[in-house]
């Protein structure tokens, strides 16, 4: 993670918006939707991809829709030190979604997800044979309570109005 980071106006924040709701528009309709010329779309969106805010415009994939109904998320200790070691090993896993270095008693926090409950048992013994994994804990969620979402935290930040743009209207367009 780094400590850089783009300032969003509430320009970007109409186009990210605009991407979640209508993620398969291009720019002459995000300019409609957004109320601003197309040249200012695209000239945003490569400044947003740029910087590493938009960091791609994959399908959004439903796993227990695509046979993957049981989720599970794992703490793991490991052996100090090893981290980069374990971070290859856990790559090879195809059922772990994600991994993070965590801060506190355990070292890394996983998303994992299975067919069915000896496929998570069967990605559990793999992630335990990782060399340098020292211990693992899980547990299996039981439904989606907030779906993942980003929105929300930009929005509750007071953002500038953009400079430069014509004829840009305070109130977001629907």
């Amino acid at each position: 993670m780094t400590e850089e980071h783009t300032r969003l106006d509430q320009l970007d924040l109409w186009l990210l918006r605009a991407l979640t709701e209508h993620p398969r528009a291009g720019h002459l309709e995000l300019s409609r939707l957004t109320g601003t010329s197309r040249m200012t779309v695209q000239a945003r969106l490569e400044r947003l991809e740029r910087a590493g805010v938009i960091r791609g415009y994959g399908p959004e994939v439903d796993l227990p829709a695509a046979g993957f109904p049981v989720l599970a998320f794992v703490t793991v200790q490991i052996a100090q030190g090893a981290l980069e070691e374990v971070a290859e090993g856990l790559r090879a896993i195809p059922a772990v979604l994600e991994a993070h270095a965590t801060t506190g008693g355990d070292d890394l926090h996983l998303r994992i997800a299975a067919a069915s409950h000896a496929d998570l048992q069967r990605a559990l013994l793999e992630v335990n044979r990782v060399p340098s994994v020292v211990r693992s804990t899980s547990v299996i969620a039981l439904t989606e309570v907030v779906p993942a979402r980003t929105l929300p935290l930009l929005e509750s930040v007071e953002r500038p109005a953009p400079s430069r743009v014509p004829g840009f209207r305070v109130t977001p367009p629907r």
